[in-house]
């Protein structure tokens, strides 16, 4: 088992960590609209979302993946009235490799963002 870390992405808020290498899988832990630096990045969804994407994208870069070997993801919004703008930004992510995936509606998400996400994908 392998933990990932990378400067690329925001540190984890609490005891975990941002990727789990294993048996040929990456394990994410959930992003959220974090800067590199810690600072939520906008009060905006598209926005929130994009730095989403893109912190799991530098987390699976370091795991030795990509978004093109995501296998499934899930997502958690807090209000599911963002589902369509959600679906905008991911779309420009995944274009033509569309992974399974949840969203599910939550009470509320750390630090009151609007949307975090995690994902599974293969490790080479």
């Amino acid at each position: 088992m392998k933990v990932v870390s990378t400067n690329e992405a925001p540190q984890a808020i609490g005891p975990y960590s941002q990727a789990i290498v294993t048996n040929g899988m990456v394990f994410t832990s959930g992003q959220i609209a974090l800067s590199p630096a810690g600072e939520i990045v906008c009060e905006d969804i598209n926005g929130q979302t994009e730095q989403v994407l893109t912190n799991l994208s530098a987390v699976l870069k370091e795991a030795g993946s990509s978004l093109e070997k995501v296998v499934k993801t899930t997502i958690f919004l807090s209000d599911i009235e963002d589902f369509k703008a959600v679906n905008e930004v991911y779309a420009t992510f995944f274009k033509d490799h569309k992974p399974a995936r949840s969203t599910v509606a939550v009470k509320t998400l750390p630090l009151n963002v609007k949307v975090e996400i995690e994902c599974i994908a293969l490790a080479k």
